[in-house]
């Protein structure tokens, strides 16, 4: 590898150009002098030696007096790279604590200054198919404190981290009402394999939601997927099979008048709904008829 390539990837990682010289001329030397370092390197000697001082100080190279004159030697490079990696490593540590310092009082000011006529109605639109829609919904699930209803298509992964959440809302004395869409297009896991979910599975999957301490019911409609927390906002999922789905979108409106409306709604669905057992019964009299209205709408996993 010629010597400007060798710059240049000392500079990716942080050099100087003249410390990228000054490395590679003690890399390849052995009892240097300043003079003769800066001769090799073609860099004025003033400047040179407050590089070597720091290469010193680094680690970089060791200073070995002699009876005249202060020379120059490169340590094992392989320790210098562990050196550098220790280095990057926790600089970048104290960039993370400053960024996440700074903008944790970034949010103190976050809209700090809207008028209040603006706050009467705030929504909030994440596009995507990302982890911060899913963060999102977390959040607000964690700022929740009395009561949380659920109408959902069960489309996506549960994940055991909201499960645990759940479970410590249900001890700061939560409610949560869950209206769960009948339907058995979604897979679960068995024996390490995805297989397609039976009425059994629904139902099983709903059961241990219920002995988590949800409230639960079952519906036979097409369900929106809408969460509304404590009565003041609404989380609702837009999908469209035919838009990307990266171009998924949730939109957040948290205004009151609105979620009331919304609680109307989902009163609706739920006192149209059946409980666990009223669909286990209905299962028992007819099941053929059952499945018949059971719509394929899930893509659910189950782990």
């Amino acid at each position: 590898m010629q010597s400007k390539d060798l710059i240049y990837r000392l500079q990716e990682i942080g050099f100087k150009e003249y410390e990228s010289k000054i490395f590679l001329v003690l890399l390849k030397g052995a009892d240097l002098s300043a003079s003769e370092i800066a001769d090799k390197a073609n860099i004025r000697r003033t400047a040179v030696y407050e590089i070597l001082k720091s290469f010193t100080a680094r680690g970089f190279c060791n200073e070995i007096e002699t009876n005249t004159i202060l020379k120059y030697e490169m340590i094992d490079p392989r320790v210098i790279g562990d050196k550098i990696a220790k280095e990057i490593s926790q600089n970048n540590q104290i960039k993370i604590e400053n960024l996440k310092a700074t903008f944790k009082e970034f949010e103190l000011l976050h809209k700090s200054e809207v008028a209040d006529s603006v706050n009467n109605v705030n929504i909030e639109l994440i596009r995507g198919y990302n982890k911060h829609r899913q963060a999102k919904f977390i959040e607000l699930f964690n700022n929740a404190k009395e009561e949380i209803l659920f109408m959902i298509r069960l489309e996506g992964y549960v994940s055991e981290e909201l499960d645990l959440r759940a479970k410590e809302f249900f001890k700061r004395g939560g409610v949560i009402k869950s209206i769960y869409e009948a339907s058995l297009n979604f897979k679960i896991i068995k024996d390490e394999t995805r297989q397609n979910a039976t009425l059994d599975d629904l139902l099983r999957i709903c059961s241990r939601f219920e002995k988590s301490g949800e409230q639960v019911r079952i519906s036979k409609s097409e369900l929106p997927n809408m969460t509304i927390f404590d009565r003041k906002i609404v989380f609702t999922n837009i999908q469209d099979k035919n838009v990307p789905r990266h171009n998924n979108a949730d939109i957040i409106i948290n205004n009151e008048a609105y979620a009331n409306r919304m609680i109307d709604l989902f009163d609706f669905y739920w006192s149209n709904s059946i409980t666990i057992g009223e669909m286990k019964l209905s299962e028992t009299k007819s099941p053929k008829a059952l499945s018949k209205k059971i719509s394929p709408k899930l893509n659910y996993i189950n782990s």
